[in-house]
Protein backbone atom coordinates (compact mmCIF):
# COMPACT_ATOMS: atom_id res chain seq x y z
CA UNK A 1 0.00 0.00 0.00
CA UNK A 2 1.32 3.51 -0.81
CA UNK A 3 0.53 4.75 2.68
CA UNK A 4 3.00 2.33 4.24
CA UNK A 5 5.82 4.66 3.21
CA UNK A 6 4.36 7.99 4.36
CA UNK A 7 4.90 7.71 8.12
CA UNK A 8 8.68 7.12 7.89
CA UNK A 9 8.87 9.90 5.29
CA UNK A 10 7.02 12.20 7.68
CA UNK A 11 9.38 11.24 10.50
CA UNK A 12 12.39 12.00 8.30
CA UNK A 13 10.95 15.38 7.27
CA UNK A 14 9.96 16.38 10.81
CA UNK A 15 13.04 14.99 12.54
CA UNK A 16 10.82 12.93 14.84
CA UNK A 17 7.89 10.47 14.49
CA UNK A 18 4.49 11.93 13.76
CA UNK A 19 2.48 12.10 16.98
CA UNK A 20 -0.33 9.58 17.23
CA UNK A 21 -3.62 11.21 16.30
CA UNK A 22 -2.02 14.36 14.86
CA UNK A 23 -4.28 16.01 12.29
CA UNK A 24 -2.94 16.76 8.81
CA UNK A 25 -4.02 19.11 6.05
CA UNK A 26 -3.09 18.14 2.49
CA UNK A 27 -2.72 20.75 -0.27
CA UNK A 28 -4.37 19.22 -3.35
CA UNK A 29 -4.64 21.04 -6.64
CA UNK A 30 -5.92 18.01 -8.53
CA UNK A 31 -2.71 17.14 -10.35
CA UNK A 32 -1.04 13.71 -10.17
CA UNK A 33 1.49 14.85 -7.56
CA UNK A 34 -0.98 16.11 -4.98
CA UNK A 35 -3.43 13.27 -5.63
CA UNK A 36 -0.57 10.83 -5.09
CA UNK A 37 0.25 12.42 -1.74
CA UNK A 38 -3.43 12.32 -0.81
CA UNK A 39 -3.56 8.61 -1.62
CA UNK A 40 -0.56 7.97 0.62
CA UNK A 41 -1.95 10.09 3.47
CA UNK A 42 -5.41 8.54 3.28
CA UNK A 43 -3.89 5.07 3.57
CA UNK A 44 -1.47 5.96 6.37
CA UNK A 45 -3.65 8.32 8.46
CA UNK A 46 -7.32 7.51 7.85
CA UNK A 47 -9.72 9.87 9.58
CA UNK A 48 -6.96 12.39 10.33
CA UNK A 49 -6.66 14.35 7.09
CA UNK A 50 -8.41 17.32 5.50
CA UNK A 51 -7.84 18.45 1.92
CA UNK A 52 -7.40 22.12 1.04
CA UNK A 53 -7.68 23.46 -2.50
CA UNK A 54 -6.97 27.09 -3.32
CA UNK A 55 -8.90 28.82 -6.09
CA UNK A 56 -6.70 31.75 -7.07
CA UNK A 57 -9.36 33.29 -9.29
CA UNK A 58 -6.86 33.53 -12.13
CA UNK A 59 -8.49 31.03 -14.51
CA UNK A 60 -12.15 30.49 -15.30
CA UNK A 61 -11.66 26.73 -15.03
CA UNK A 62 -10.32 26.87 -11.47
CA UNK A 63 -13.71 26.63 -9.74
CA UNK A 64 -14.69 23.56 -11.75
CA UNK A 65 -11.32 21.96 -11.02
CA UNK A 66 -11.75 22.56 -7.29
CA UNK A 67 -15.20 20.95 -7.53
CA UNK A 68 -13.64 17.87 -9.15
CA UNK A 69 -11.16 17.60 -6.28
CA UNK A 70 -14.06 17.89 -3.84
CA UNK A 71 -15.89 15.09 -5.64
CA UNK A 72 -12.79 12.87 -5.57
CA UNK A 73 -12.38 13.49 -1.85
CA UNK A 74 -16.05 12.65 -1.26
CA UNK A 75 -15.52 9.20 -2.80
CA UNK A 76 -12.75 8.63 -0.22
CA UNK A 77 -14.70 10.10 2.69
CA UNK A 78 -12.10 12.86 3.13
CA UNK A 79 -13.19 16.38 4.20
CA UNK A 80 -12.42 19.06 1.60
CA UNK A 81 -12.40 22.86 1.69
CA UNK A 82 -11.93 25.40 -1.10
CA UNK A 83 -10.07 28.59 -0.13
CA UNK A 84 -10.59 31.65 -2.36
CA UNK A 85 -7.95 34.25 -3.12
CA UNK A 86 -10.14 37.33 -3.15
CA UNK A 87 -9.32 40.88 -4.15
CA UNK A 88 -7.29 42.41 -7.00
CA UNK A 89 -4.66 40.28 -8.70
CA UNK A 90 -1.12 41.38 -9.65
CA UNK A 91 -0.12 42.24 -13.20
CA UNK A 92 3.46 40.98 -12.75
CA UNK A 93 5.23 38.15 -10.93
CA UNK A 94 1.90 36.33 -10.89
CA UNK A 95 3.22 32.87 -10.01
CA UNK A 96 5.17 34.10 -6.98
CA UNK A 97 2.27 36.23 -5.74
CA UNK A 98 -0.16 33.33 -6.20
CA UNK A 99 2.17 31.01 -4.30
CA UNK A 100 2.44 33.46 -1.41
CA UNK A 101 -1.35 33.86 -1.31
CA UNK A 102 -1.83 30.09 -1.40
CA UNK A 103 0.39 29.47 1.61
CA UNK A 104 -1.10 32.41 3.46
CA UNK A 105 -4.64 31.09 3.00
CA UNK A 106 -3.79 27.51 3.88
CA UNK A 107 -1.66 28.52 6.86
CA UNK A 108 -4.49 30.68 8.21
CA UNK A 109 -6.99 27.84 7.80
CA UNK A 110 -4.72 25.37 9.63
CA UNK A 111 -4.09 27.84 12.46
CA UNK A 112 -7.81 28.56 12.84
CA UNK A 113 -8.67 24.85 12.96
CA UNK A 114 -5.66 23.84 15.07
CA UNK A 115 -4.20 21.55 12.44
CA UNK A 116 -0.44 21.47 13.14
CA UNK A 117 0.83 20.22 9.77
CA UNK A 118 0.20 21.21 6.17
CA UNK A 119 1.62 18.72 3.65
CA UNK A 120 2.52 19.53 0.05
CA UNK A 121 3.54 17.12 -2.70
CA UNK A 122 6.84 18.67 -3.78
CA UNK A 123 9.04 15.88 -5.15
CA UNK A 124 12.51 15.20 -6.56
CA UNK A 125 11.84 16.81 -9.95
CA UNK A 126 10.55 19.96 -8.22
CA UNK A 127 13.74 20.03 -6.17
CA UNK A 128 15.92 19.60 -9.26
CA UNK A 129 14.08 22.39 -11.08
CA UNK A 130 14.50 24.73 -8.11
CA UNK A 131 18.22 23.99 -7.86
CA UNK A 132 18.81 24.77 -11.55
CA UNK A 133 16.75 27.97 -11.40
CA UNK A 134 18.68 29.22 -8.41
CA UNK A 135 22.02 28.28 -10.00
CA UNK A 136 21.03 30.45 -12.94
CA UNK A 137 20.38 33.35 -10.55
CA UNK A 138 23.77 33.01 -8.86
CA UNK A 139 22.37 31.92 -5.48
CA UNK A 140 24.60 31.02 -2.55
CA UNK A 141 24.47 27.97 -0.31
CA UNK A 142 21.19 28.99 1.31
CA UNK A 143 19.42 29.37 -2.02
CA UNK A 144 20.96 26.23 -3.48
CA UNK A 145 19.62 24.25 -0.53
CA UNK A 146 16.43 24.27 -2.56
CA UNK A 147 13.04 23.35 -1.16
CA UNK A 148 13.15 22.71 2.58
CA UNK A 149 11.60 19.57 4.06
CA UNK A 150 9.82 21.68 6.66
CA UNK A 151 9.43 25.28 7.74
CA UNK A 152 7.15 27.31 10.00
CA UNK A 153 4.05 28.46 8.14
CA UNK A 154 1.76 30.11 10.69
CA UNK A 155 1.26 30.21 14.43
CA UNK A 156 1.39 26.58 15.53
CA UNK A 157 1.53 25.31 11.92
CA UNK A 158 4.45 23.64 10.14
CA UNK A 159 4.66 23.20 6.38
CA UNK A 160 5.97 19.69 5.66
CA UNK A 161 7.14 18.23 2.35
CA UNK A 162 7.52 14.52 3.07
CA UNK A 163 7.88 13.24 -0.51
CA UNK A 164 10.82 15.38 -1.67
CA UNK A 165 12.81 12.18 -2.18
CA UNK A 166 10.19 10.54 -4.40
CA UNK A 167 9.91 10.86 -8.16
CA UNK A 168 6.94 12.34 -9.96
CA UNK A 169 6.15 8.93 -11.48
CA UNK A 170 5.90 7.34 -8.03
CA UNK A 171 3.28 9.85 -6.94
CA UNK A 172 1.36 9.43 -10.18
CA UNK A 173 1.37 5.67 -9.64
CA UNK A 174 -0.01 6.11 -6.11
CA UNK A 175 -2.77 8.37 -7.45
CA UNK A 176 -3.68 5.85 -10.13
CA UNK A 177 -3.71 2.95 -7.68
CA UNK A 178 -6.16 4.87 -5.48
CA UNK A 179 -8.48 5.46 -8.42
CA UNK A 180 -7.93 9.22 -8.76
CA UNK A 181 -8.19 10.91 -12.16
CA UNK A 182 -5.68 13.79 -12.07
CA UNK A 183 -6.26 17.12 -13.78
CA UNK A 184 -3.89 18.98 -16.10
CA UNK A 185 -2.98 22.55 -15.15
CA UNK A 186 -2.18 24.48 -18.37
CA UNK A 187 0.14 26.82 -16.46
CA UNK A 188 2.53 23.88 -16.05
CA UNK A 189 3.27 23.99 -19.80
CA UNK A 190 3.20 27.77 -20.28
CA UNK A 191 6.62 28.75 -21.71
CA UNK A 192 6.30 32.22 -20.13
CA UNK A 193 7.32 30.69 -16.81
CA UNK A 194 10.96 29.90 -16.03
CA UNK A 195 10.07 26.68 -14.23
CA UNK A 196 8.27 25.36 -17.32
CA UNK A 197 11.40 25.84 -19.43
CA UNK A 198 13.64 24.23 -16.80
CA UNK A 199 11.23 21.29 -16.59
CA UNK A 200 11.47 20.87 -20.36
CA UNK A 201 15.28 20.99 -20.15
CA UNK A 202 15.31 18.21 -17.55
CA UNK A 203 13.02 16.13 -19.74
CA UNK A 204 15.35 16.59 -22.74
CA UNK A 205 18.58 15.86 -20.85
CA UNK A 206 17.85 13.09 -18.31
CA UNK A 207 21.40 11.70 -18.50
CA UNK A 208 23.19 15.05 -18.27
CA UNK A 209 20.81 16.41 -15.63
CA UNK A 210 19.39 13.45 -13.68
CA UNK A 211 16.67 14.83 -11.36
CA UNK A 212 17.35 12.38 -8.54
CA UNK A 213 21.05 13.30 -8.44
CA UNK A 214 20.26 17.02 -8.52
CA UNK A 215 17.79 16.55 -5.69
CA UNK A 216 20.46 14.74 -3.65
CA UNK A 217 22.85 17.63 -4.25
CA UNK A 218 20.23 20.06 -2.95
CA UNK A 219 19.80 17.88 0.13
CA UNK A 220 23.55 17.91 0.80
CA UNK A 221 23.64 21.68 0.31
CA UNK A 222 20.81 21.96 2.83
CA UNK A 223 22.94 20.02 5.31
CA UNK A 224 25.87 22.36 4.59
CA UNK A 225 23.59 25.36 5.16
CA UNK A 226 22.42 23.93 8.49
CA UNK A 227 26.05 23.50 9.50
CA UNK A 228 26.86 27.10 8.57
CA UNK A 229 23.85 28.31 10.56
CA UNK A 230 25.13 26.32 13.57
CA UNK A 231 28.61 27.85 13.24
CA UNK A 232 27.18 31.35 12.77
CA UNK A 233 25.02 31.11 15.89
CA UNK A 234 27.98 30.12 18.03
CA UNK A 235 30.28 32.72 16.52
CA UNK A 236 27.67 35.43 17.06
CA UNK A 237 27.27 34.43 20.71
CA UNK A 238 31.01 34.92 21.30
CA UNK A 239 31.71 37.88 18.99
CA UNK A 240 28.66 40.15 19.35
CA UNK A 241 28.00 42.51 22.22
CA UNK A 242 24.60 44.14 22.60
CA UNK A 243 24.19 47.38 24.56
CA UNK A 244 21.60 50.12 24.91
CA UNK A 245 23.52 52.09 22.28
CA UNK A 246 23.48 49.33 19.69
CA UNK A 247 25.63 46.34 18.82
CA UNK A 248 29.33 45.72 18.29
CA UNK A 249 30.72 42.83 16.30
CA UNK A 250 34.22 41.37 16.09
CA UNK A 251 34.82 40.16 12.53
CA UNK A 252 38.62 40.03 12.71
CA UNK A 253 40.30 36.99 11.20
CA UNK A 254 37.10 35.39 9.94
CA UNK A 255 36.54 34.14 6.38
CA UNK A 256 34.37 36.42 4.22
CA UNK A 257 31.40 34.04 4.14
CA UNK A 258 31.23 33.95 7.94
CA UNK A 259 31.69 37.73 8.17
CA UNK A 260 28.74 38.11 5.81
CA UNK A 261 26.53 35.83 7.88
CA UNK A 262 27.47 37.47 11.17
CA UNK A 263 26.77 40.96 9.83
CA UNK A 264 23.43 39.73 8.46
CA UNK A 265 22.57 38.31 11.88
CA UNK A 266 23.57 41.59 13.53
CA UNK A 267 21.21 43.44 11.17
CA UNK A 268 18.48 40.91 12.00
CA UNK A 269 18.83 42.01 15.63
CA UNK A 270 17.38 45.35 14.45
CA UNK A 271 14.63 43.68 12.44
CA UNK A 272 16.40 44.02 9.09
CA UNK A 273 16.46 41.08 6.67
CA UNK A 274 18.61 42.23 3.73
CA UNK A 275 19.68 40.30 0.67
CA UNK A 276 23.14 38.76 0.82
CA UNK A 277 24.38 41.15 -1.87
CA UNK A 278 23.45 44.17 0.30
CA UNK A 279 25.43 42.77 3.23
CA UNK A 280 28.39 42.06 0.95
CA UNK A 281 28.36 45.69 -0.22
CA UNK A 282 28.44 46.91 3.40
CA UNK A 283 31.46 44.72 4.06
CA UNK A 284 33.24 45.86 0.89
CA UNK A 285 32.62 49.57 1.65
CA UNK A 286 33.50 49.25 5.30
CA UNK A 287 30.05 50.30 6.42
CA UNK A 288 27.14 52.49 5.44
CA UNK A 289 23.45 52.79 6.23
CA UNK A 290 20.93 50.08 5.42
CA UNK A 291 17.23 50.16 6.25
CA UNK A 292 17.79 52.82 8.88
CA UNK A 293 20.73 51.04 10.55
CA UNK A 294 24.14 52.75 10.55
CA UNK A 295 27.03 50.30 10.15
CA UNK A 296 30.65 51.35 10.82
CA UNK A 297 33.85 49.35 10.58
CA UNK A 298 36.88 49.50 12.84
CA UNK A 299 38.62 47.24 15.30
CA UNK A 300 35.04 46.28 16.07
CA UNK A 301 32.12 46.82 13.74
CA UNK A 302 29.31 48.87 15.27
CA UNK A 303 25.64 48.93 14.40
CA UNK A 304 23.05 51.41 15.68
CA UNK A 305 19.86 53.03 14.54
CA UNK A 306 20.65 55.98 12.32
CA UNK A 307 19.68 59.40 13.62
CA UNK A 308 16.43 60.59 12.10
CA UNK A 309 16.64 63.52 9.72
CA UNK A 310 14.62 66.64 10.37
CA UNK A 311 13.55 68.50 7.27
Amino acid sequence: MPGDDLLPLMAAALGHPLAAGAQLAIAVSGGPDSFGLLAMAAAACPGRITVLTVDHGLRAEAAAEAALVAAACATQGVPHHVLLWAGPKPDANVQAEARAARYRLMGAWCAAHRVPYLLTAHHAEDQAETLLMRLARGSGVAGLSGIRRRRPLADGVTLVRPVLGLRRAQLAAAAKAAGFSPLDDPSNTNPRHDRTNVRALLAREPRLLPPAALARSAEMLAEAEATLEWVTARAFASRASITDAGLTLDLAGLPPALQNRLLAQALAHFGVDPRGSAVARLLARGGGTLAGIRVRSGALWSLAKAASRRG
